[in-house]
C-alpha cells in the first residue's frame, strides 16, 4: 500500500513538474549520438560525403519517429531544414551547394493537394451526419442479422476510407455504432466484433485509392519524380479489390472466431433519434463528393492532373459555406508537413545516390529479386505496427523505388499496400486507437486478427501489385 501510494504521488508530482521535456529531450540527443556514430562507421566506407549526410539524416529521422521524442510531424519539418541546412549553405557540406528547391518543393507536390482535398471532404461529410445516415443506409440495406450487419458495417467503413483519411471514417463509423454497443455491452462478443472490425475495414479499405492511405499518396508521389504517372483509377485497378477482399477475409475471421452468428440483437430500443442537418448542406456535400470523384476517376480522359482537380472540393465546400475558417484550422495539417517531410527525405536519398548504394548490397543478396520484393513487404507490414505507416512508407518507398526493372515500379506499391495491413496494437494505427478509446475493448482483441494480417496483408497486396504490374506497369 505504501509502495502504491508513494508511486502515485511521484506520477502527480511528475505531472505537476511538467517534466515531460526532459525525456523527449534526452531521447532527441540520444538518436542525435546514435546517428552521428552510425554515420560515422558508413562514412568509413568510403562513399561521399553528401551520401554519408544524407544517411546520418534518414538514421536521425527514423530513431525520431520510432521513439516520438517529438510528433512525427516535426520530423517532417526537422528533416527539410536538415536538408536546407546541408545542401543549401556550407556550414556542413563544403563546396556541395546545389539547388534546394526540390526538397522545397514537396510542400506544393500534387500528393499534398490531392490529401487536402480529401480533408475537405472529410470535415464535411462528419459536419452534416453522413455517419448516421450511412449506420441506418447499412441496417437497411444488409438487415438486422448480426453477422451481416457487421459485414455491411465493415463494407460502408471500408468504401468511405476509400474517399476520406481513415482516421475521419473510423472516427465518424465508431459514433454511429456506439449507442449499439453500449446497448451489448462491453463484454459482449458483438461489442468486440464492432470495435475490432470498423477500424480494421477503415485502414484495409485505405488501400482501395490513392487517398484512402498516406503510403499510398507518398508511393504515388514518388513514382512521379521517377516519370511513372498513376491515375486515380488506374490505383483502383489494383488496390480496390484487394482492400474489399481483405475487408472480407477480416470479416470471415471475427464471425467464426467470434461465433457472433449467435447473438441476439434487439434494434428496436436503438434511439433513432439525431440531430437534423439542413437538406441544403447535406445536398451539397454529396453534390461536391460526386462531382469531385467523377473527375479524379475520369482523368485519363480529361487529362486534368488530380491535384488541379482536388481544388473542387477546396472550392465549392467553401463557397457553399460548409467550410469556414475555423473548421479549416482543425484540418490535419500535420499530416501534410509529415507527407512534406517524408518525400523529401526520399528524393535526397535518391539524388545522392544512397538509394543505389542500398540497392546494390540487397542485389549481393543470395535471393530471387521476387524475394527481394516479399521481404520489402513483410518489413513494411512489421515496423507499420510500431510507428506511423506513413514514416515507414517514407523511410522503404525511396528503396524499393531504386530497384531495377519492374521491381522498381511494383515494390513501392507493395510497400504502400502494406503499410495498410498493420492492426496488432491499438497504437498500430489511429484507426485502432479511436476504437480502443471507448473503453470497451481490449489490447488482447486486436491481436488475433493483426497476426492474421501481418501474414495475409503483404501476400495480397504483393499478389495484386504483381498482376498489376505485369499487365500494365512501366520498367
Amino acid at each position: 500500500m505504501d509502495y502504491n501510494d508513494s508511486r502515485q504521488a511521484a506520477i502527480r508530482l511528475y505531472r505537476k513538474l511538467n517534466l515531460g521535456w526532459i525525456f523527449n529531450t534526452s531521447t532527441f540527443t540520444g538518436n542525435f549520438i546514435l546517428a552521428l556514430v552510425i554515420g560515422y562507421f558508413f562514412d568509413k566506407l568510403g562513399y561521399a560525403d553528401d551520401a554519408n549526410y544524407v544517411f546520418s539524416l534518414s538514421i536521425l529521422a527514423i530513431g525520431l519517429w520510432i521513439t516520438e521524442a517529438i510528433p512525427p510531424f516535426a520530423v517532417g519539418i526537422f528533416i527539410i531544414a536538415g536538408l536546407l541546412l546541408g545542401f543549401g549553405t556550407d556550414f556542413i557540406l563544403e563546396d556541395h551547394r546545389t539547388p534546394v528547391e526540390m526538397y522545397l518543393g514537396t510542400w506544393t507536390s500534387n500528393v499534398i493537394w490531392l490529401l487536402l482535398g480529401g480533408f475537405f471532404l472529410a470535415e464535411a461529410m462528419s459536419q452534416v451526419g453522413i455517419d448516421k445516415s450511412l449506420f441506418r443506409f447499412t441496417l437497411k440495406k444488409f438487415g438486422s442479422k448480426p453477422d451481416r450487419l457487421l459485414m455491411g458495417l465493415m463494407f460502408t467503413t471500408a468504401v468511405g476510407s476509400m474517399v476520406m483519411s481513415n482516421t475521419a471514417t473510423t472516427a465518424m463509423m465508431i459514433s454511429s455504432v456506439l449507442p449499439l454497443a453500449n446497448l451489448m455491452g462491453k463484454n459482449s462478443t458483438y461489442t468486440k466484433a464492432l470495435l475490432v472490425g470498423i477500424p480494421a475495414a477503415a485502414t484495409l479499405g485505405g488501400m482501395g485509392t490513392i487517398i484512402g492511405s498516406t503510403p499510398n499518396a507518398i508511393a504515388v508521389g514518388a513514382l512521379q519524380e521517377k516519370g511513372v504517372n498513376i491515375t486515380f483509377i488506374e490505383w483502383m485497378i489494383f488496390g480496390l479489390p484487394t482492400a474489399l477482399l481483405a475487408t472480407y477475409i477480416f470479416w470471415q475471421f471475427l464471425s467464426k472466431s467470434l461465433k457472433i452468428k449467435d447473438v441476439n440483437l434487439d434494434l428496436e430500443k436503438l434511439s433513432q433519434t439525431d440531430a437534423k442537418v439542413k437538406g441544403f448542406k447535406k445536398n451539397a456535400v454529396i453534390f461536391t463528393l460526386i462531382v469531385t470523384i467523377i473527375a479524379w476517376l475520369t482523368e485519363p480522359i480529361h487529362h486534368i492532373p488530380i491535384a488541379a482537380t482536388s481544388a473542387i472540393p477546396i472550392v465549392l465546400l467553401t463557397l457553399f459555406q460548409i467550410i469556414v475558417a475555423e473548421d479549416v484550422r482543425r484540418l490535419p495539417w500535420d499530416t501534410l508537413m509529415l507527407v512534406a517531410g517524408g518525400l523529401a527525405l526520399g528524393i535526397a536519398m535518391v539524388d545522392v545516390g544512397l538509394t543505389d548504394i542500398i540497392m546494390e548490397k540487397i542485389e549481393k543478396l543470395p535471393i530471387p529479386m521476387f524475394g527481394v520484393g516479399i521481404v520489402f513487404a513483410i518489413i513494411a507490414v512489421l515496423i507499420s505496427n510500431i510507428m506511423s505507416n506513413t514514416a515507414a512508407a517514407a523511410i522503404l518507398v525511396p528503396l524499393g523505388l531504386a530497384l531495377p526493372g519492374i521491381w522498381g515500379f511494383a515494390t513501392p506499391l507493395i510497400v504502400a499496400m502494406s503499410c495498410s495491413c498493420a492492426l496488432l496494437l491499438p497504437v498500430s494505427t489511429p484507426s485502432n486507437a479511436i476504437a480502443y478509446s471507448t473503453g470497451m475493448v481490449e489490447q488482447k482483441n486486436f491481436r488475433s486478427g493483426g497476426l492474421l494480417m501481418i501474414v495475409i496483408g503483404p501476400i495480397l497486396a504483393f499478389v495484386s501489385v504483381m498482376i498489376y504490374s505485369l499487365i500494365f506497369g512501366s520498367a
